[in-house]
């Protein structure tokens, strides 16, 4: 795993040189833009709107525009004296409680690694932290962009996670909310009752995701030229014409459902049999053929 970034944890008087690591990555199935005629990748270019000529990637700068339309143009150099403080330093601020950090703000998650003359430091902190039960809220500067960030630990690494700057985050403004809604308290006590019936410990290991699954075998079956078929998905249930009753309903399915299994809709969708004995055989052929570009 190779670091894209190397400085410190700045703690007290405490340095603690360390590397940057991404800590996740998303497994999308990757796709480029052909000719459907040929298979010859479609590339786009770098058109300037006014002398109408390509442009080479040297010469592309940065341009901020002003509400009168003119256009404000920013090289390198522009950027270099802005005051970054903590370029090569990740800069404990402070200690809190981990719930009082909402989610919303979490951005994005790496890995620290010490170097070999910071392990024992390192160490040291992480297992103070752990002991306390919170969490270092921390400025760092990655990729030329100031945040504020929280570090913690997981199975005995830290763990930097950027976060949005408050302004950053939308209101939630929506007309309901000025609404007065009425919520019987029978509704409500059978709304909890669905909520304790599918009470669960957490394990990402039963999830999958079936899309990308789905997907792979498509462009699979494409190579191999042979016929892809999907089974037919099952239909959206529309809205319960009587809370109560679907409230009810619920959870005598969610009683029945194992542990981290799919809901009915879901298995249906999959080509399972739902709980009416029916496999749900209709099904949509589709063929192809892998294509070299000409």
């Amino acid at each position: 795993m190779r670091s894209i970034w190397k400085g410190a944890i700045a703690f007290g008087l405490v340095t603690i040189p360390v590397g940057v690591h991404t800590a996740t990555e998303q497994r999308n199935v990757a796709f480029h833009l052909v000719h459907r005629e040929d298979a010859g990748r479609v590339r786009f270019r770098r058109i300037c709107e006014v002398c109408e000529q390509e442009v080479p990637y040297a010469d592309v700068a940065k341009g901020y525009e002003l509400p009168t339309g003119e256009v404000v143009v920013l090289e390198s150099e522009d950027f270099e004296d802005l005051p970054l403080s903590t370029s090569q330093r990740i800069e404990v601020l402070q200690f809190s409680p981990a719930d009082q950090i909402d989610p919303i703000l979490l951005n994005k998650s790496y890995y620290l690694e010490p170097d070999s003359e910071g392990v024992r430091p390192y160490v040291l902190l992480r297992d103070a932290l752990e002991r306390s039960r919170r969490v270092a809220i921390v400025k760092v500067a990655l990729r030329q962009r100031e945040s504020l960030a929280v570090l913690r630990v997981r199975e005995g690494v830290f763990v930097l996670e950027t976060m949005l700057w408050p302004d950053e985050v939308r209101q939630a403004d929506f007309g309901f909310l000025e609404e007065e809604t009425e919520v019987r308290a029978q509704e409500l006590r059978m709304a909890e009752s669905l909520i304790d019936s599918m009470v669960a410990d957490f394990d990402p290991a039963l999830y999958r995701d079936a899309y990308r699954e789905a997907l792979q075998e498509v462009i699979e079956a494409k190579v191999a030229g042979r016929e892809v078929v999907t089974p037919a998905a099952a239909p959206e249930p529309g809205p319960a014409p009587d809370l109560m009753a679907a409230l009810r309903a619920s959870v005598e399915a969610a009683k029945r459902r194992p542990p981290g299994g799919a809901p009915a809709a879901a298995r249906g969708s999959a080509g399972s049999t739902g709980e009416s004995g029916e496999s749900g055989e209709a099904k949509t052929p589709r063929k192809g053929k892998a294509r070299r570009p000409a």
